[in-house]
């Protein structure tokens, strides 16, 4: 785990809330000159703590209105068939997040798609063929409430490291 000072973890608050900003306005938000500022950006980056940058992209408005969460349970536990579910969904460009789980499921999806028509063909034509694949049940979102890429940082009330 790398050690996080207080001025780093400002630096990423302001960068989850604005990855295109410049590095002098971002110095200047947290409370530093640029070089350092910029040295501290380049030492998380180089650490893996910040892990790349996205432009975040509003689903509804390129034609994706169908959000499904997906509870799936596999029939045998063994590396094999953990691989090539993983190797199958990795293909899924509508399987945007895949979590191995604890509990009655062994996996979940978060899935979007373009209508419940498109949902379906890929649960029924896509999904359900993966080898391995016992069970699936599906949850979908009727209103999101809160959706947000941003970790918790504790810059209020630090983060014990």
């Amino acid at each position: 785990m790398t050690k996080l000072t207080a001025a780093d973890l400002k630096i990423l608050d302001v960068l989850q809330a604005d990855g295109r900003i410049s590095n002098v306005e971002l110095a200047e938000r947290v409370g530093l000159s640029p070089s350092p500022c910029l040295r501290r950006v380049k030492q998380l980056e180089a650490d893996g703590v910040i892990s790349g940058y996205a432009a975040l992209v509003d689903r509804r408005k390129i034609g994706l209105g169908v959000i499904a969460f997906v509870e799936v349970q596999v029939d045998r536990h063994n590396d094999a068939v953990a691989e090539a579910f993983r190797a199958a969904i990795v293909r899924e460009p509508e399987v945007v997040a895949c979590y191995a789980m604890a509990g009655g499921y062994d996996y979940m999806l978060k899935v979007v798609a373009q209508t419940l028509d498109t949902y379906a063909e890929l649960t029924l034509k896509r999904l359900l063929r993966i080898p391995g694949v016992k069970d699936i049940r599906s949850s979908f979102v009727l209103e999101v409430q809160k959706d947000s890429t941003a970790l918790p940082l504790g810059v209020g009330a630090p983060i014990r490291m």
